[in-house]
């Protein structure tokens, strides 16, 4: 996934032409085009537009360090190297903001114009020098893409938020939880809840109910000696 998909290379031009060493662009002239020419570059380009993925990226305006190696070979310049700057992100399980660094490793060709694999390779398959320019944007923002995660993390042990309550688990404490009820018990439970028992197994009897054991028989005895 590119860091900015969709959109084209900026070109680093002005009305008198290319730009020479600005930015992305490196002017190789200096270099020649003896096979084993070596030149390094190290400068902090200020990147005027975010670089990167959807929930992660280098933000607009941040500095971006390069720390490039530049070698002539047969078919055209070897460009060897890292490239690095901050990153912003949102925590795909937290979604809480986060800052870090990316660091990415280039290793890339860039084709002479005149040369045998300029002509005999796709414009998709190898980057192309123009007037002894070698731009690295697209370069820089196919590596960002790749390295970049897709699910970046505050923290690898991110514990997300509570699927309850929705608070920050790194916050909420060791003694966060729910009490989840079965379904099947829930009416029991409002049944205890609105009437709390005594423990008393007389609780909730009738007076006639809690009468003295033997009462009816003696009322009955009562009755037969009347009669008589």
């Amino acid at each position: 996934m590119s860091a900015r998909s969709g959109s084209p290379s900026r070109p680093h031009k002005t009305s008198n032409g290319p730009v020479s060493d600005a930015g992305f662009v490196l002017d190789v002239r200096n270099l020649g085009r003896r096979p084993g020419t070596m030149r390094e570059v190290r400068r902090t380009v200020t990147e005027h537009e975010r670089m990167g993925l959807d929930l992660i990226a280098i933000p607009a305006d941040a500095e971006v360090d390069l720390d490039l190696q530049l070698q002539a070979v047969s078919e055209g310049v070897l460009v060897t190297g890292t490239v690095s700057g901050p990153t912003v992100g949102e925590c795909s399980r937290c979604l809480e903001p986060f800052e870090d660094r990316v660091e990415v490793r280039l290793t890339e060709l860039f084709a002479y114009p005149d040369s045998k694999t300029e002509q005999t390779t796709e414009d998709a398959e190898v980057y192309r020098m123009e007037d002894d320019l070698i731009d690295l944007e697209p370069v820089i923002l196919d590596a960002i893409g790749l390295e970049l995660p897709l699910q970046p993390l505050c923290t690898p042990d991110c514990a997300g938020l509570c699927p309850e309550c929705g608070v920050r688990m790194a916050i909420a404490g060791p003694d966060h939880g729910h009490e989840i009820l079965d379904p099947r018990w829930a009416k029991l439970a409002s049944f205890a809840t609105e009437a709390p028992g005594t423990g008393d197994p007389a609780e909730g009897s009738t007076p006639q109910d809690r009468s003295a054991p033997g009462a009816d028989d003696a009322r009955v005895v009562s009755e037969n000696q009347e009669e008589k």
